[in-house]
C-alpha cells in the first residue's frame, strides 16, 4: 500500500547526481517531526541558447550521441533574440552538452544554475518548504520519494529547535590528531588519545583511528542538524577528512551514513548530506560585524569578556606540549575552544540570523555572503515569467565607471548646534521611487513614456521587479521592527542595502554600469537639492556624505529648539519630494530622518591645510556621548596615548575648559616616561613574515629583529604585533612589559601620536603646537 505524506521544513542541505542515468534531486529538511529526507526525481536540466543557433547546436549534439529534447520557448535575450531551450535528462548528458557547446563555438545562458536550486527558485521557495511524496521511514529517518516540493509560508525553526553541536579539534604541526571536543546545552566532551583519570566530560581511546571512529559514533548518537566551529570547514573538518584519507577510516557523518566530502570548490566546500555546517567567523563577517581580529580568543574576548585557555607566543608548540605532559590541560582546552564558540553563537544569534536569510534569500544557510547569488535567486524566476532569460557574465552592452556615493565639502569649525538627517535607506528608496531595475532598463530603452535615469537609461513605469521586491522587504522589516524582532530586521536590511552593490559589481549577470550609476547619480541630485532646500529654510548646510546632511544651528539654541527644526526640515524635505514625484508621475519613497542633535561639534580640517576634512569629525550626541567618526580616538592603529589625549582635548574643547596646561602637561609627561605604557603600538600581520621583501612596515621590523634574538619565536598572518619605537627602532613586546625597553623615542610619539590631534584644533583653539612646545622647553 502507497502512503503519501506531507512535510514542513527548513530546508538543510541540497544534492543532485544520476542515478540509473537519470537526475536526482535530494533535499534534507528539518520539521518539527524530526529529519525529512526528500527525494525528486522526473526532472531535467535546462540550457538556452539564441534561437538562430539552435540547428547548429542540435545538430552538433546528435553527432555525440547526446540525448536531449528541444523546445522552442516564448523567452528572449536582453537583446530580443529569440531563444530555444535544450532539456537533458541525466548531468552526464548535461555536462557533455556544455563541453559540445564551447567547442562548436555556441553560447549557451544560465549554464552555472545548479539544478537542485534552479528546482527550488523556480517555485519561490526560499529557506523552508512543504513537501509531498511517496512515505516510508528508514533508518530513524522520515523520507519521501517521487516527491514534489512547494512554497511555505509556515513560520520557520527557530534555532532553538534545531539540534547544534559546536566541534573543534586539537592536532599537532603535521595534523596529527589529538582530540576532538564536542559541545552543547546538554552535552560537553572531548575524547583524546592516550591515558589518564575518567571524566564525565573526558573520554580516552587508544590512537587516532580510534578517535576517528568515536567521532561517528558520537555524531551519529547526537545527531546534529547544524556543526558550528571556528574556521571549521577549512580547517577542522579539512583536516579530519585528511585523516580519514591517510588512516582508511569512512568518515560516515552525514544523515544515512552518507559520507564526509571535502573539495577545493568556493561553494559547497563541504558536503555532509542532512547536516549543515556554520563557520563563526564566516557568519559573524556576513553579519558585517567588526573585530581588530576575528581569531577566537580575540572576538570571545571582546563579545563575552572571556579568552582561550592557552595565549599568546606560540599556541602550537604549548598545544604540542601539553599533548605529550600534560593532557588533561589540553582536554580543558578543547572544551573550552568548544564552548566560546557555542556562546558566541548564541550571543549575537547567528543560526537564527542564518534562518531569516535563508528564508529571504533562498540560499543555503551556511551561504551568508552570496550577495550576487541571493539577487539572482529572488530575480532570476520573476524574469522568466516575462519572457527573458538572464544574460551571461560580462553581457553589458556599454562599459564605464559609474560614480559612488555623493560626499559634499565640509566647512570646518567648532559649532554649537548641529543637527543630522539622514535619507532612510536611501539607494533601496531610490530604486523603488525611480523603478531601477535591469528588465526594466530594457523595456524603458524602448518606451515613449520611459523614466529618465542617466548616462542614457531609461526604465519602464511597468515592467520592472527590484521596486516590489524592496517594497517587499521594507514592509517585512517595518513589520520585524514592530515584532522587536531585531534578528530579521537586520537580515532584511542587509539584503535590501545589497542590491545596490549587486547592480554595480561585474561579478553579477545582470551587471550594466547604466543601472549602478541611476542610482549613484540620483543620490548625488537628491543630496545637493537636500542642501538647497535647508540653504532656503535659513539654515547652513556644513557637510554631506551619501544619504546624511549636517546643518549648523546659529546661536545658543537650547535643545527643544533644535528638535522642532529637525522636524520641520524633515517635513519640509519629505513635503517636497512628495509634490515634486507627483508630478512626474512617481510615488516618493524619499524619507529624511532627524537622526541626531550634536552639542557641541567638530569639523576639522585637512591636515596642514585650511580645507575642511571629510568623513571625519567629533560631536556630543543628543544622549550625552562623545562621539568619533574617522578620528584617532575611533581607529585601531593608534596608540592608548593619542586615543586619550584626544578624547581628554575634545572634552575640553566642548565644555569650554583651557586646554594649553593639558597639552604642556602631557608633553611634559610623555618626555619624564610617566606614560610609557601607553605607547604602545598594536598591529596585526597582514600577511606571512616572508612576504615583506622590499618596504618593511615597523610592526614587521620589530618582529624581525626579536626572531634575530630568540630563534625559535613563531608567528604567522593575521597574529598580532605590540611594539614600541626607540631611537635604535621598532621593538617588539613579547609580553606586553614596556618597563624593560631603553631609549624610547619620545619625539616620535611627540611628533606622529600627540601633534596631529592638535594641529587638527588649532584654528578653533587658537594656539600653535610647536610655538607651545617651544615655549614649555624653555622654561627648562
Amino acid at each position: 500500500m502507497v502512503i503519501e505524506r506531507t512535510f514542513s521544513g527548513l530546508i538543510l542541505t541540497k544534492q543532485q547526481f544520476d542515478r540509473d542515468g537519470k537526475l536526482t534531486l535530494v533535499f534534507w529538511l528539518k520539521s518539527k517531526e524530526g529529519p525529512v529526507r526528500v527525494e525528486v526525481t522526473g526532472e531535467q536540466a535546462v540550457v538556452f541558447c539564441l534561437s538562430e543557433d539552435a540547428k547548429w547546436y542540435a545538430d552538433a549534439l546528435n553527432r555525440e550521441g547526446i540525448a536531449f529534447e528541444q523546445k522552442s520557448l516564448s523567452l528572449k535575450h536582453f537583446n530580443q533574440s529569440n531563444v530555444s531551450g535544450f532539456y537533458f535528462t541525466s548531468l552526464k548528458a548535461f555536462f557533455a552538452a556544455k563541453e559540445t557547446a564551447n567547442e562548436v563555438g555556441v553560447t549557451l545562458y544560465e549554464q552555472d544554475i545548479r539544478h537542485a536550486e534552479r528546482y527550488l527558485m523556480e517555485r519561490f521557495i526560499q529557506g523552508q518548504a512543504w513537501a509531498k511524496g511517496q512515505y516510508k521511514f528508514s533508518q530513524g529517518v522520515h523520507c519521501l520519494y517521487q516527491a514534489k516540493l512547494a512554497k511555505s509560508e509556515q513560520a520557520s525553526l527557530a534555532a532553538h529547535e534545531l539540534t547544534c553541536v559546536s566541534l573543534d579539534i586539537e592536532c599537532s604541526g603535521l595534523g596529527v590528531l589529538y582530540s576532538i571536543g564536542f559541545y552543547n546545552a546538554n552535552y560537553q566532551k572531548v575524547v583524546m588519545i592516550g591515558q589518564g583519570e575518567n571524566h564525565e566530560w573526558l573520554e580516552w581511546v587508544a590512537d587516532e583511528t580510534a578517535l576517528l571512529k568515536r567521532f561517528v559514533a558520537i555524531t551519529q548518537e547526537l545527531d546534529p542538524d547544524v556543526f558550528i566551529g571556528w574556521n571549521v570547514i577549512d580547517f577542522d573538518f579539512s583536516m579530519l577528512a585528511k585523516r580519514a584519507e591517510a588512516l582508511g577510516v569512512t568518515l560516515s557523518l552525514g544523515r544515512f551514513a552518507s559520507q564526509l566530502r571535502v573539495t577545493q570548490s568556493k561553494i559547497n566546500k563541504l558536503n555532509l548530506p542532512g547536516r549543515m555546517v556554520l563557520d563563526g567567523i564566516d557568519m559573524l563577517k556576513n553579519a558585517s560585524y567588526h573585530f581588530s581580529s576575528f581569531r577566537l580568543g580575540q572576538v570571545s574576548y571582546e563579545l563575552l569578556g572571556e579568552e582561550k585557555l592557552i595565549q599568546g607566543g606560540d599556541t602550537l608548540a604549548e598545544i604540542e606540549r601539553q599533548f605529550k605532559h600534560e593532557k588533561l590541560a589540553l582536554a580543558k582546552y578543547n572544551l573550552q575552544d568548544c564552548k566560546l564558540v557555542w556562546d558566541i553563537f548564541q550571543n549575537k544569534s547567528l543560526i537564527d540570523f542564518a534562518i531569516a536569510r535563508s528564508k529571504l534569500t533562498g540560499l543555503d544557510l551556511n551561504r551568508l555572503g552570496g550577495s550576487v547569488a541571493a539577487f539572482t535567486n529572488l530575480y532570476l524566476p520573476h524574469l522568466h515569467r516575462a519572457g527573458y532569460i538572464a544574460p551571461n557574465l560580462g553581457d553589458s552592452p556599454v562599459q564605464f565607471e559609474s560614480p559612488g556615493g555623493y560626499v559634499m565639502d565640509s566647512l570646518p569649525g567648532l559649532y554649537q548646534n548641529v543637527l543630522v538627517l539622514d535619507y532612510k535607506s536611501l539607494y533601496p528608496s531610490i530604486i523603488r521611487t525611480f523603478k531601477i531595475d535591469p528588465m526594466g532598463l530594457v523595456e524603458g530603452l524602448m518606451e515613449d513614456d520611459a523614466i529618465e535615469g542617466f548616462n542614457g537609461a531609461q526604465f519602464s513605469r511597468t515592467k520592472h521587479f527590484i521596486p516590489s521586491l524592496i517594497s517587499q522587504l521594507w514592509q517585512a522589516r517595518e513589520a520585524a521592527k514592530k515584532a522587536k524582532d531585531e534578528t530579521m530586521s537586520y537580515a532584511i536590511k542587509i539584503i535590501m542595502n545589497s542590491f545596490y552593490g549587486v547592480l554595480g559589481s561585474t561579478g553579477c549577470r545582470f551587471y550594466d554600469p547604466r543601472l549602478s550609476s541611476s542610482i549613484t547619480m540620483r543620490g548625488h541630485e537628491i543630496m545637493k537639492k537636500t542642501k538647497q532646500l535647508i540653504e532656503k529654510a535659513g539654515y547652513q548646510v556644513i557637510y554631506g556624505d551619501t544619504d546624511s546632511t549636517f546643518v549648523s544651528i546659529d546661536g545658543e539654541a537650547c535643545k527643544a529648539t533644535c528638535n522642532d527644526i529637525g522636524k520641520q526640515l524633515v517635513n519640509k524635505i519629505n513635503s517636497y519630494w512628495q509634490a515634486e514625484l507627483s508630478e512626474k508621475g512617481l510615488d516618493s519613497a524619499l524619507e529624511i530622518e532627524f537622526e541626531t542633535h550634536y552639542q557641541p561639534f567638530f569639523m576639522p580640517t585637512l591636515r596642514g591645510e585650511t580645507t575642511g576634512s571629510k568623513k571625519r569629525y567629533a560631536g556630543i550626541n543628543q544622549d550625552g556621548e562623545l562621539i568619533f567618526k574617522g578620528l584617532e580616538a575611533a581607529r585601531g592603529d593608534w596608540t592608548r596615548l593619542a586615543k586619550e589625549f584626544q578624547t581628554e582635548l575634545y572634552q575640553r574643547l566642548f565644555s569650554n575648559q583651557a586646554v594649553d596646561e593639558y597639552i604642556t602637561q602631557q608633553v611634559s609627561a610623555l618626555k619624564s616616561g610617566a606614560l610609557d605604557d601607553k605607547l604602545v603600538y598594536r598591529k596585526r600581520l597582514g600577511q606571512e613574515l616572508e612576504m615583506y621583501r622590499r618596504n618593511i612596515p615597523p610592526h614587521v621590523r620589530a618582529v624581525l629583529d626579536y626572531q634575530l634574538k630568540h630563534p625559535d619565536f613563531f608567528i604567522k598572518r593575521g597574529d598580532w604585533v605590540n611594539y614600541l619605537v626607540t631611537l635604535d627602532g621598532p621593538v617588539y613586546l613579547a609580553e606586553g612589559d614596556v618597563s624593560e625597553v631603553n631609549r624610547i623615542d619620545y619625539q616620535h610619539y611627540l611628533d606622529k601620536q600627540l601633534k596631529p590631534i592638535v594641529e587638527a584644533l588649532e584654528k578653533a583653539l587658537m594656539l600653535n603646537f610647536e610655538q607651545l612646545v617651544n615655549e614649555q622647553q624653555s622654561l627648562f
